[in-house]
C-alpha cells in the first residue's frame, strides 16, 4: 500500500469520519464542530482579535468570518470595538455563549472517552506522539518551502 493512501487518505478519511460523528453528537446544541472549535478557543481566550482566533482555532481568515457571523447570529459571540485600534473588532464569548461551552465541553468529553475506550493507553500515547511528530514535520516543510 503506497504511503499516500495509508497515510494521507487514512488521515482524511478518519478525520472526515470523527468530524461526521461529533457534528451528529452537536445537533441538539444546533452548532457545528468548526463552529464549537472557535466557541471553545474564545472560552479559553475571551476578547481577542480575529487575527488572534484564526491562529489560535487554526482557521483561514474567510472560514472564521462565516463561522463567526453565524456565531453572532446566535448570540453565542459578539464583536466589541478593539480600544487599542478603532478600525479593529475584539471577538467575545457572551454569556449564552459560555453556558453553551460550560454543558458541551464535558459532553464531548464523554463523547471522546466512549470513542478511545477500546484503544489501551500505550496505543492511545503513541498515537497522540505519530499526531504531533506529523505536525511538526509539516511545519518545518512548510518553513522550508517558504525560505
Amino acid at each position: 500500500m503506497s504511503l499516500d493512501k495509508a497515510i494521507g487518505a487514512g488521515s482524511v478519511r478518519l478525520s472526515k469520519k470523527i468530524t461526521r460523528f461529533i457534528n451528529h453528537q452537536l445537533k441538539p446544541y444546533q452548532i457545528t464542530t468548526e463552529q464549537w472549535s472557535v466557541l471553545r478557543t474564545l472560552s479559553e481566550s475571551d476578547q481577542i482579535t480575529q487575527k488572534e482566533l484564526s491562529e489560535r482555532a487554526d482557521k483561514d481568515q474567510a472560514t472564521l468570518t462565516k463561522i463567526l457571523d453565524l456565531l453572532e447570529k446566535h448570540l453565542l459571540i459578539e464583536r466589541v470595538p478593539n480600544p487599542n485600534d478603532r478600525r479593529s473588532f475584539l471577538i467575545a464569548i457572551t454569556s449564552k455563549g459560555k453556558r453553551l461551552s460550560q454543558e458541551v465541553a464535558p459532553y464531548l468529553n464523554d463523547i471522546y472517552k466512549k470513542l478511545i475506550r477500546s484503544i489501551d493507553e500505550e496505543k492511545l500515547t503513541i498515537y497522540q506522539e505519530v499526531m504531533l511528530s506529523l505536525e511538526k514535520q509539516i511545519d518545518i516543510l512548510f518553513q522550508e518551502q517558504n525560505n
